[in-house]
């Protein structure tokens, strides 16, 4: 199930991720199931009967100093504004408090303002950090944190 929600998260929003649709198409599912061990971190879904679905994960990557790191995050165009984002991102931060972690940190496209607003609602900040989005340098994505208390 996670892996068919992010093929269709990466068709609907292709510029919302730093990965493509063909690149992930091509895992396999030794590889899929590799991402979904707990030691990789948290996998969330909501999925209904009709289709609609969202996902969100988080790790902790050595680079970030101790914070999670908040990735994948998609809802299904049908879903989006019914609250589902707002489920996820706080299953998310719930997670992370339980790890005892210091902050949840996320990459998002300076273009994509819904996302911005989603995660400005659960205390997520810029921190000034930013880079060009990898599969298109024109683009500017920029880190929000959240400290968890």
């Amino acid at each position: 199930m996670w892996r068919d929600v992010r093929l269709a998260a990466l068709a609907d929003s292709p510029r919302a991720f730093a990965s493509t649709l063909e690149r992930e198409q091509a895992f396999d599912e030794d590889r899929w199931r590799a991402g979904l061990e707990p030691a990789r971190g948290l996998k969330a879904m909501a999925r209904e009967s009709d289709g609609g679905a969202g996902i969100v994960g988080v790790w902790v990557p050595e680079e970030r100093d101790g914070a999670g790191e908040l990735f994948s995050m998609w809802v299904h165009p049908a879903w989006r504004g019914s609250g589902i984002g707002d489920l996820l991102v706080a299953e998310a931060l719930r997670w992370a408090g339980e790890q005892d972690l210091k902050a949840v940190d996320l990459w998002v496209v300076g273009e994509n303002a819904a996302a911005r607003r989603l995660y400005e609602r659960h205390g997520f900040r810029p921190t000034g950090e930013s880079q060009p989005y990898p599969p298109d340098p024109s683009v500017v994505e920029y880190v929000m944190r959240r400290e968890i208390s």
